[in-house]
C-alpha cells in the first residue's frame, strides 16, 4: 500500500467543558495527544502532524504546527494543517482529533486502503453505519475543504456539500469512536457514547 499518505491531529482546543486542554490529558501513562500520533504512525500515516494551540506541544514523531487563531474553532486549526500540509509531498492526509483515544489503528489502515485504490476523493470511517473518524482527505480536495472550513464544523461543510466524494469505509469492530468531554468519560469507555458525526 502507498505510504504518501501524512497525518494530521487536531489538538488546539483549550478543553474548557474538561477543565483544561485535552491534548495534556494522561490516559494509561501517555498524553492523549501522544496517543493519537501513535494511532496515525501505527495506521502507516508519515509524516504526522499536530495543530497545537491554547497550550505549546512538542510531541515526538510529529511535525508540531501552531494556530495562532485556536479559540475560533476547530475550522481554523484544520486549515492550519493542511496550509502546513501544503508544503509536503503528501497525496493525502488522514484527519484524527486528539479526544478520541480509543479509535484503532485499523481505522486508519482501512482508510488508506480504499484511498489506494485510486476512485476515493474522501473516506469516511462509519461504525453501525453512522459517520465518525478519523476522515481521509485526498489532496486535490485541500483547498475547498480549508476554504469551509469555519468555527467548530472542520470539514463537514465540505462533505455536506460534496456527499458524491464521499466513500464510507466500515470501520466497526476496530475501537470506539468516541469523544472525551469530561474526566468521567475517561473512567467508563465501554459506556456508549456521543459519535462526533463527519
Amino acid at each position: 500500500m502507498p505510504s504518501d499518505v501524512a497525518g494530521l491531529v487536531l489538538a488546539a482546543g483549550s478543553g474548557s467543558r474538561y477543565g483544561g486542554p485535552k491534548a495534556l490529558v494522561e490516559y494509561e501513562g501517555s498524553r492523549l495527544v501522544d496517543r493519537a500520533v501513535r494511532l496515525l504512525s501505527a495506521g502507516g500515516c508519515d509524516p504526522v502532524f499536530v495543530v497545537s494551540g491554547a497550550v505549546p506541544l512538542s510531541v515526538a514523531g510529529a511535525i508540531v504546527v501552531h494556530n495562532p487563531g485556536w479559540a475560533t474553532g476547530m475550522g481554523s486549526s484544520l486549515r492550519a494543517g493542511l496550509r502546513a500540509l501544503s508544503w509536503s509531498a503528501a497525496d493525502a492526509v488522514v484527519v484524527a482529533l486528539v479526544d478520541q483515544p480509543w479509535v484503532g489503528a485499523e481505522a486508519v489502515t482501512r482508510l488508506r486502503a480504499a484511498w489506494a485504490s485510486g476512485s476515493v476523493s474522501v473516506a469516511v470511517a462509519t461504525y453501525d453505519g453512522r459517520r465518525g473518524n478519523p476522515v481521509l482527505l485526498s489532496r486535490s480536495v485541500w483547498p475547498e475543504v480549508a476554504a469551509l472550513a469555519e468555527g467548530d464544523v472542520g470539514a463537514r461543510p465540505f462533505m455536506t456539500a460534496h456527499r458524491d466524494l464521499i466513500t464510507a469505509v466500515d470501520c466497526t469492530g476496530t475501537g470506539l469512536p468516541a469523544d472525551v468531554d469530561t474526566p468521567a468519560d475517561l473512567e467508563h469507555p465501554a459506556l456508549p457514547r456521543r459519535v462526533r458525526d463527519g
